[in-house]
């Protein structure tokens, strides 16, 4: 039968949010700074300038307050964020499916796509499947990977060597 507790807020805290704090390290709205100052004279002053006294740093002792707009600096806050998330590129992992006895135009065709993902700045795996009496012979497949490092050295490096994981042969490339 106990009271919820109560949400935490996004962000810094702001005017009456911020609590248990008896002095607090002023700068003002021009951005001089006021030095050290107890934090009820500080909101008094955040008050009187029409403005809100915002926590910017509150590990610090004292914690650091501004006087500034908070709407407005929560507004460019998620500007920024938006802006961040907007020039993140996500790096996909394509596949490419080869079998050890691909023909040549085949084979020009899937280095054709793995080169296309390297430029979009896409990591390739390339699964190399083995069926029946193949698994014979393994070194036919080797050498097809073999060709594809040659081929694609320029473009991209290996991130992940070749290794088995049952009847197919698994390697990662990465572009440079």
């Amino acid at each position: 039968m106990r009271p919820l507790p109560v949400p935490q807020k996004e962000g810094p805290r702001a005017n009456r949010d911020i609590r248990g704090v008896r002095e607090v390290q002023l700068i003002d709205d021009a951005g001089q700074n006021r030095g050290v100052m107890p934090f009820f004279d500080a909101l008094r002053i955040a008050e009187d300038a029409g403005l809100d006294l915002v926590e910017i740093s509150p590990n610090a002792t004292p914690p650091v307050c501004k006087i500034l707009d908070y709407g407005k600096f929560r507004f460019l806050e998620q500007k920024k964020a938006a802006e961040a998330r907007k020039k993140q590129k996500t790096v996909e992992v394509k596949e490419i499916k080869l079998r050890p006895g691909i023909d040549d135009h085949d084979y020009d065709v899937k280095m054709k796509a793995m080169k296309s993902f390297f430029e979009e700045g896409n990591k390739v795996k390339i699964t190399l499947r083995f069926r029946g009496r193949e698994m014979a012979h393994q070194d036919l497949g080797l050498k097809v990977l073999d060709r594809v490092k040659a081929d694609v050295g320029d473009l991209a490096k290996v991130e992940q060597e070749p290794n088995f994981e049952g009847r197919q042969v698994v390697m990662v490339l990465a572009p440079r």
